[in-house]
């Protein structure tokens, strides 16, 4: 027999197929293998098994043997690699690396046993045994009376307890035995969130109906705090009930743990938990739960799409409307395209959530292509919460110039003192978003990116956002020597400060990518504030959506309209979300809520539609703009990227593709509503210079796309990266 076999190794010249022969090994589909390599040995991936080669047998080499008795890939999981292979044009090899933890597919992480000992004496044999042992012996006595005691203990906490060679000696003598027990490592083991299954209101209800009946993607359209959770919970109860798996996916890691509480309080250990902030030995573990069949619900961020679950029953997709659902890095995917190829090959519910759904979404469900339910009210029954506008410009006028309106800091004082909690959002971590020279307005920039320094006055640290490069803080000006630096804009830790200074008898928490480093940051910190350990809780993007804190009666947002000025087509709709979003923290329990909305910009009808609740009313608006102006949905946008480290081959590259690019242009010259070449809006990041081909073109065109993708692969190339974006997340 023979196995045909792709090796784990991530380059163009190198994506085929290769056959092995199998001998004694029992390979199986989905295995995987260790198999000879011109001089190496390497890991490769069993996708398919035949009678025989067109290759002579003494061409062929064998298989070495298998990295793991259970194949660790499902059938599903090669058909949907060879999916994402052919759509995004992506090595094989590369595509297969995503159904598996960096740590397992190098092998550097295993099972974790313990050993556990136990008395293999009965209760006379017992007697006997410590009577005939010696003075000398005291020790031994002892471990056995704790083992009689405690029925059974750790090794090698019985070795710290008393000592190891007294252990090993009774085992010698057979007074003990060892039982060799698989120990699963368990992310988040403090988290548990019990509550009883309440009873759904009939909007709840009818939703649930439409998903069941629907042959479609339904997108749950519900206002914040309207219960969409609840009936996530209760169509994987349905899945589970009927012997089938779920997926669950939320858009960030802070949302993760506060999600599988949810779910770990309703179905216990059924529940596992993918995401990058993990262990190696807890996704191992977590992983493995998953493929064995002993979990059924899979849970976590965008990779936990490609969970090694079989009989898949439904697939949620949590606010659905999140740019993290699309990955920005090689290789590049939309996970709601995967989801729907998993969906329909297993027959099962696609479901996507939002107060705020994508415009693309919400036109597909208008189109009829989804199913729409609608949620217009609260379970809570309350009303949304009211947003008060504070002028800016009026504040500047008055001579306030601290980052705070009076009106929040009003609203702050009366929350404070009716003991309930408030969330205060900016979108900007630091403490200044850049210092200027007054003198000759030198700005701090990255010596690797084409971006200025973000100031962390904790750490007294210039930081780059973009590639994660620190640097010393300056004590004069680098150019003309001048200590008289000014800090431009307001970060997290600036507000922290200013509040501190307001109110000081108040605990205050920031949450951002700072202060949210190690495994379990986000959990720490949410916890703790929903434990009612804090009075404030001042955060970025990472606090505006999913959270359920019944205390926040208030939230205050800074900058309200700051992202609506980002040379982006998208940056109303991300306005209008981000406010939506983060108001809807405010007054889910029995409180009404409030929210402050500081803006320089009052009049603009995206805050209007927001202040509003009006989504329907921002959707007929922006759809009709973007119609007009021949951008998404009614276009696509192709952004083909060139990067390298030296900026004339990037530009001597760039060259050749735009040539190509064209010639695919001048063939379809009706199609295209926009193409040029230019250099990239930040045109250096991580000492990459980047140049790109950008084109608009009208929809329905698959084969310019796989046209654009494989000019894309022909010039990509270990000195100079070459890759295509379709409708990326970001132009900059």
């Amino acid at each position: 027999m023979i196995a045909e076999v792709i090796v784990d190794i991530a380059t163009s010249e190198l994506d085929r197929i290769f056959d092995y022969t199998i001998n004694s090994v029992p390979v199986k589909i989905g295995s995987r293998v260790i198999v000879p390599f011109g001089n190496r040995k390497i890991l490769g991936f069993v996708i398919n098994i035949k009678e025989e080669s067109t290759l002579p047998n003494s061409k062929l080499k064998p298989i070495i043997r298998l990295v793991e008795d259970i194949p660790a890939l499902t059938k599903e999981c090669l058909d949907l690699a060879n999916y994402i292979s052919t759509k995004y044009h992506i090595s094989k090899s590369l595509t297969l690396r995503l159904f598996l933890t960096a740590e397992m597919r190098k092998g550097k992480v295993r099972e974790k046993f313990h050993n556990f000992i136990s008395l293999n004496l009965d209760e006379i044999a017992f007697n006997e045994v410590v009577y005939s042992l010696k003075k000398n012996a005291e020790k031994q006595k002892e471990v056995l009376n704790y083992l009689k005691a405690n029925g059974e203990a750790l090794q090698s906490e019985l070795g710290e307890k008393f000592s190891p060679s007294t252990v090993s000696t009774l085992i010698k003598k057979g007074y003990a035995t060892v039982k060799k027990v698989r120990l699963n490592r368990t992310p988040y083991k403090g988290v548990l969130e019990t509550k009883n299954k309440v009873e759904l209101t009939s909007e709840q209800k009818n939703a649930i109906e439409i998903v069941k009946n629907s042959s479609k993607p339904t997108l749950i359209h519900g206002v914040t705090g309207s219960g969409k959770t609840e009936i996530y919970l209760s169509l994987i109860e349905e899945c589970i009930n009927d012997g089938k798996t779920a997926i669950m996916l939320v858009p960030e890691i802070a949302l993760t743990p506060q999600m599988f509480s949810r779910l770990r309080g309703r179905f216990g250990n059924l529940c596992a938990i993918l995401h990058s902030g993990l262990s190696a030995g807890e996704k191992f573990d977590e992983w493995w739960r998953l493929r064995s069949g002993e979990a059924k619900v899979a849970i976590g961020a965008r990779s936990a799409i490609f969970a090694p679950l079989e009989n898949i029953g439904v697939i949620i997709i949590d606010e659905e409307h999140e740019q993290s659902y699309e990955s920005e890095t090689s290789p590049r995917y939309v996970t709601s395209e995967l989801a729907l190829f998993r969906a329909k090959y297993n027959n099962a519910k696609l479901v996507l959530g939002s107060a705020t759904p994508k415009i693309e979404s919400y036109l597909s469900a208008v189109n009829g292509e989804f199913s729409l339910a609608t949620l217009t009210g609260r379970v809570n029954k309350k009303p949304m919460p009211e947003i008060i506008i504070a002028d800016m410009r009026n504040e500047i006028k008055s001579g306030n110039v601290t980052a705070f309106s009076k009106a929040l800091k009003y609203e702050l004082e009366e929350t404070l003192n009716s003991g309930n909690q408030a969330i205060i959002f900016l979108n900007r971590r630091g403490y200044s978003q850049k210092i200027i020279c007054r003198e000759c307005g030198y700005v701090a920039k990255c010596a690797y990116c084409d971006v200025s320094l973000t100031y962390h006055r904790y750490e007294d640290t210039l930081k780059c956002h973009y590639c994660g490069a620190t640097y010393k803080m300056p004590s004069g000006c680098p150019d003309c020597g001048s200590v008289n630096i000014n800090y431009s804009g307001t970060g997290t830790q600036k507000v922290v400060e200013d509040l501190n200074k307001l109110f000081p008898n108040a605990k205050i928490l920031r949450m951002d990518n700072d202060t949210t480093q190690n495994k379990e940051g986000h959990y720490k910190i949410l916890k703790e504030f929903g434990d009612k350990k804090a009075d404030i809780l001042v955060g970025t993007q990472m606090i505006a959506k999913g959270h359920d804190f019944p205390k926040v009666t208030l939230v205050g947002i800074l900058d309200g309209d700051m992202s609506l000025y980002f040379s982006d087509y998208r940056a109303s709709e991300r306005t209008f979300q981000l406010i939506t979003q983060v108001a809807g923290r405010s007054g889910r329990a029995d409180k009404k809520g409030k929210v402050v909305l500081q803006t320089f910009s009052p009049k603009n009808t995206v805050l209007n539609h927001a202040i509003e609740y009006d989504y329907n009313g921002f959707f007929n608006k922006e759809c009709s703009l973007r119609k007009a102006s021949h951008f998404p949905p009614f276009a696509l946008i192709l952004r083909l990227m060139v990067e390298s480290d030296n900026d004339e081959k990037a530009l001597e590259t760039l060259k050749n593709v735009f040539y190509k690019c064209k010639e695919i242009r001048d063939e379809n010259a009706s199609e295209f509503i926009y193409f040029n070449k230019m250099k990239s809006p930040v045109k250096r990041i991580n000492n990459k210079y980047r140049y790109q081909v950008l084109a608009r073109i009208k929809t329905g065109n698959d084969e310019i796309v796989d046209s654009f993708y494989r000019v894309a692969t022909e010039f990509d190339g270990a000195k100079v990266r070459c890759y295509l974006e379709v409708n990326p997340n970001s132009l900059s």
